[in-house]
């Protein structure tokens, strides 16, 4: 009995001594940069005085000109950044959904499907932008004349420069471009799904919507839960595709490009400190809550 538990306790010290290089490696690249950003938020650190700067406590978030104060870009950056994240992710899960659907269901073009499903995702984020940027030109781009000339729209619209159509518009091109991500992983998901359950139904005569709902769903739902919870953390600081398409219009302004007004054009490094931090902990938050329910859920499938 001693002797398994001292063999247990020199594994538990070989596990530790093996990820040690790893966790040095994490703290230097994540975790000494983290730190950073937070002390720096207490401070009045800018290019000016990043010597000389002196501690303010929480002036940077709720001091009269802090991230949090009511005059603030920061609750519209907010706003456009948890609408998006909404938008898209749910977009995101139903296109993705379907493909995998299709891509699934046994045919002859499915290695040519699942091959030709994955060029939106593998073409970088700031091309992907850029070229949609120009096809969607008010003045010259293609989106405009073919609309036009299948009479749809009588005059050209500014996709990305009017205010009531610019962040619609992102979220479009970022479920174009993500979407074979979400069916990626839901379709690893569905692979995973044993084929015994579709052969009972199919001598019961189940009809395949109930299928869907009863056998399909249910299995696939904790792969569709993992996936929503990266794409919502990667949506929740997306920067590429709006920056690119919009620059800083604060219509379309998010969090991520909030901190980099406030840390490259106003080089103001305590303030735009403040404002990663609290997109860290609002990320942070998202994602405890997230898995806290979805943790719930599942231990309520199985009881």
């Amino acid at each position: 009995m001693t002797s398994s538990s001292g063999l247990a306790r020199q594994r538990v010290r070989w596990a530790w001594a093996a990820l040690l290089p790893m966790l040095v490696v994490l703290f230097a690249v994540a975790g000494w940069p983290l730190a950073r950003t937070i002390w720096f938020s207490f401070t009045d650190a800018s290019l000016d005085n990043l010597a000389s700067r002196q501690f303010v406590g929480l002036d940077n978030y709720i001091g009269e000109f802090g991230v949090l104060s009511k005059d603030s870009d920061f609750w519209g950056a907010a706003r456009n950044t948890v609408l998006f994240a909404l938008l898209s992710v749910a977009l995101e899960t139903l296109f993705g959904l379907v493909v995998a659907l299709v891509i699934n269901h046994p045919s002859p073009v499915r290695t040519f499907l699942r091959a030709a499903v994955l060029v939106p995702w593998a073409i970088p984020t700031v091309v992907s932008a850029r070229i949609w940027g120009w096809m969607l030109n008010d003045q010259y781009g293609i989106v405009n004349h073919w609309l036009m000339q299948a009479g749809v729209l009588s005059a050209p619209l500014a996709w990305t420069a009017d205010p009531g159509l610019s962040l619609f518009t992102i979220v479009l091109v970022d479920v174009w471009k993500t979407t074979p991500f979400m069916a990626l992983l839901i379709l690893a998901a569905l692979q995973m799904v044993p084929g015994d359950c579709y052969e009972a139904a199919k001598v019961d005569g189940v009809p395949p919507a109930r299928v869907f709902r009863r056998i399909t769903l249910p299995l696939i739902a904790p792969g569709i839960a993992v996936a929503m919870l990266f794409r919502m953390l990667d949506a929740l600081r997306v920067f590429d595709v709006i920056y690119v398409m919009t620059s800083n219009s604060r219509h379309t302004k998010s969090l991520s490009i909030y901190v980099r007004e406030q840390l490259i054009d106003f080089q103001l490094i305590g303030v735009g400190s403040a404002a990663a931090t609290a997109l860290f902990f609002v990320i942070a938050l998202v994602t405890v809550v997230y898995l806290g329910l979805t943790r719930r859920r599942t231990a309520e499938a199985l009881a």
